[in-house]
């Protein structure tokens, strides 16, 4: 199963950043007034006029405007636009044009070109790709640099944008107008191989290539390449007005911008090839190239092999040394030798060749999508009995449009442009056959000037009159191709209209999303706000959680500094607050217990102390109670001793004995040794008092003198 052509499918709207705008800004691409045009929200390329679809990949690795001849000759015997080729492939242009000027002294050579690099498809097994569908490799068999360059190209497909169109005092278009949606078809050109004559004249170059390689202490490597023709500041593949052997540095005609700074160029080489940040960039070439300084050795042959170009293709003196020769056919059905080759190392040295029709290296190496190759169809025209002549028209491409017969076959005429090449047209070409058996008059006859001329006119009706039919044949196919582009036309606006409803919706579904976004970055702020909040609420829990726990800690040590008791939890959580919050309930439990034994021994002491008070209803009242300014102990002891008295004074009146009670009252004429030999004396007699008046005082002896 065919891969599937993209075509216009594969354009996308341009992604230049201001990284590409600056880059080709240092490389002096973008200096040039109206040089470079940048596209706008187009999503498929719409040159203006005089501008043409180029790359910012490609610009950077050498391409400018106007186009080298050489790589204008490969676009038109190749037969493809600037867009189907590949970075890498630019690049290797560049490398090949500054190799052949700069080292090796000579034009880009065609033939030598022939000898290294041939042509492939890109594209996957399901996808053939339009931008970048062709790339130039070099062939296996070649001995050539390792130019290093990367597998892949991120990106590049999207970085379009358009370059104005210079002719450079040419006729024809520099570079072949702008069709993204063309299909790429397989040439012959594209495998086109040097001829025992090209490689003949080339061993040389090939020689010079095989000693820049590996003459030690001076190998040339492809970096080194990139690295001159980058510091030069000239694009290798403009057309300028000096080659490269004769550039004269810093006030070269040709130089796009100034020096690159140092690391500047380092990370553009960087960039186009697969070196990383590891790999050292060479500051020079180990070999001095060609210059205005270093001069071309006397006598230095220049051979001079181009492509053919669009207005010199056509000349039947050189069509045959020109044309590229078929590829090789999977199938085997014909031999490369059997047909011409694709050009000589000198196109003006070779013969013309009468007995051949003349080839359009562009139409007639066209080679079907699975490479099957036909031999071209000969349409032979009767034979008219005036003349000895045939009439040969090569085989029609389709959608090629006809030209008259030429008049004289040595004239030719240019086609219009490289896209639009010369048109197949029919010539007479006189061919041998057997000699008839005429009369001397006959012989006569044939010599007049005048039958002569009269042979040549009927000779031109006949191929005006074959000119006339295919006239009429490319009318008809002009008309259905008229009605087919009218239908894409219409299908094309319908196909616009729809473009531009989708682009509304897009645009209203863009608003729709800007307006999401406004609220998502609310809802972002107001998060932020929550999260800056939260923040500060645990910064705050936290510090009021650590003063929290230094409070319960200085309470726990007051407790144990009054209490005298340190308690040590059991099962402690290992954490600070919780820990302090235990202890703290431990103590407090402690303190419980302390004041309910207090209240019920004040409870039990109040009705001594005050016996003629109710006793309070709450502890503290009842402390207080006992925390007056008058020491309660001792009145208490003055109460006991004032009932002592009286309870003395009822026990002698009791016995009836006569006392003078003034003089008992008298304490202060009695001395204390007296006193207290008294009380010693009375002692046995007070015990029995006591335990007559239901009192059993402690053994604490008494006091020996009455508290005053």
């Amino acid at each position: 199963m065919a891969a599937a052509d993209l075509g216009a499918a594969e354009w996308e709207r341009s992604k230049i950043t201001n990284q590409d705008l600056n880059l080709l800004k240092k490389l002096g691409i973008t200096t040039k007034p109206k040089a470079v045009c940048f596209p706008s929200e187009e999503s498929y390329p719409a040159p203006p006029m005089g501008y043409r679809v180029s790359f910012v990949d490609h610009l950077i690795r050498g391409l400018s405007t106007p186009i080298h001849p050489f790589l204008r000759g490969l676009l038109y015997v190749y037969g493809l636009q600037l867009h189907h080729l590949t970075p890498n492939s630019i690049l290797h242009i560049s490398i090949f044009i500054t190799l052949c000027e700069a080292f090796l002294g000579v034009s880009p050579n065609w033939a030598l070109w022939k000898r290294i690099f041939f042509c492939r498809r890109n594209g996957s097994p399901n996808v053939a790709y339009n931008i970048g569908g062709v790339v130039i490799s070099i062939r296996s068999t070649a001995d050539y640099f390792d130019v290093k360059l990367p597998d892949s190209v991120q990106g590049w497909r999207k970085r379009w944008l358009y370059i104005r169109e210079e002719n450079d005092g040419c006729l024809e278009d520099n570079i072949p107008p702008f069709d993204g949606a063309e299909k790429i078809l397989r040439r012959r050109s594209w495998d086109a191989e040097a001829t025992e004559e090209e490689r003949t004249s080339t061993e040389s170059l090939m020689a010079r290539i095989h000693e820049l390689q590996n003459t030690r202490g001076k190998e040339l490597s492809g970096i080194q390449i990139i690295v001159y023709f980058l510091k030069s500041r000239v694009q290798p593949l403009q057309a300028r007005k000096f080659p490269l052997w004769k550039y004269t540095g810093n006030e070269d005609v040709d130089r796009l911008s100034v020096d690159l700074e140092v690391k500047d160029l380092e990370k553009l080489v960087r960039k186009i090839t697969s070196l990383s940040k590891k790999d050292a960039i060479p500051s020079s070439c180990r070999v001095k190239p060609y210059s205005a300084t270093h001069a071309l050795p006397k006598n230095h042959p220049n051979l001079v092999s181009l492509p053919p170009l669009p207005e010199d293709a056509a000349s039947e003196d050189t069509a045959s040394a020109q044309s590229p020769p078929p590829a090789d056919s999977p199938k085997n059905k014909r031999k490369r030798g059997d047909v011409e080759d694709s050009g000589t190392s000198k196109p003006e040295e070779a013969a013309p060749l009468p007995q051949k029709a003349a080839y359009d290296p562009y139409l007639a190496s066209i080679i079907s999508s699975d490479d099957d190759e036909e031999t071209p169809a000969l349409d032979v025209a009767a034979r008219t009995s005036m003349s000895h002549t045939l009439v040969i028209s090569e085989p029609r491409v389709e959608g090629e449009e006809s030209s008259p017969p030429q008049q004289n076959i040595g004239a030719s005429t240019p086609p219009s442009s490289p896209r639009a090449p010369s048109p197949k047209r029919a010539r007479t070409e006189i061919v041998s056959e057997p000699t008839l058996q005429l009369s001397s008059s006959s012989n006569l006859l044939m010599e007049d000037p005048v039958i002569k001329d009269l042979l040549r006119i009927g000779a031109q009706f006949v191929g005006y009159r074959e000119y006339a039919n295919k006239t009429e044949e490319k009318l008809a196919e002009a008309n259905d191709r008229a009605n087919t582009l009218a239908q894409q036309l219409e299908q094309s606006e319908k196909a616009r209209k729809k473009a531009e409803s989708d682009a509304i919706d897009a645009r209203a579904e863009a608003d729709k999303a800007k307006a999401d976004a406004a609220g998502v970055e609310d809802l972002r702020k107001r998060l932020h706000t929550a999260e800056t909040s939260l923040s500060d609420h645990i910064a705050a829990q936290s510090a009021r959680e650590e003063a929290i726990r230094k409070r319960l800690t200085t309470q726990s040590r007051r407790f144990v500094a009054r209490t005298a008791q340190e308690f040590q939890l059991d099962e402690p959580a290992n954490d600070s607050l919780l820990d302090a919050l235990s202890l703290l309930e431990v103590h407090g439990s402690e303190a419980r217990e302390g004041i309910d034994q207090a209240k019920a021994g004040l409870s039990r002491l109040f009705p001594y102390f005050f016996p003629k008070k109710e006793e309070p209803a709450t502890f503290l009242d009842l402390a207080k109670c006992f925390n007056p300014s008058e020491d309660l102990g001792l009145r208490v002891r003055h109460e006991n001793m004032k009932v002592a008295v009286e309870n003395t004074v009822a026990l002698v009146a009791h016995s009836q004995q006569s006392i003078d009670w003034s003089k008992v009252g008298d304490t202060d004429q009695i001395e204390q040794s007296r006193w207290r030999s008294l009380i010693k004396a009375a002692k046995p007699n007070t015990r029995k008092i006591l335990a007559y008046i239901g009192i059993r005082p402690s053994s604490t002896p008494s006091s020996s003198k009455p508290e005053v």
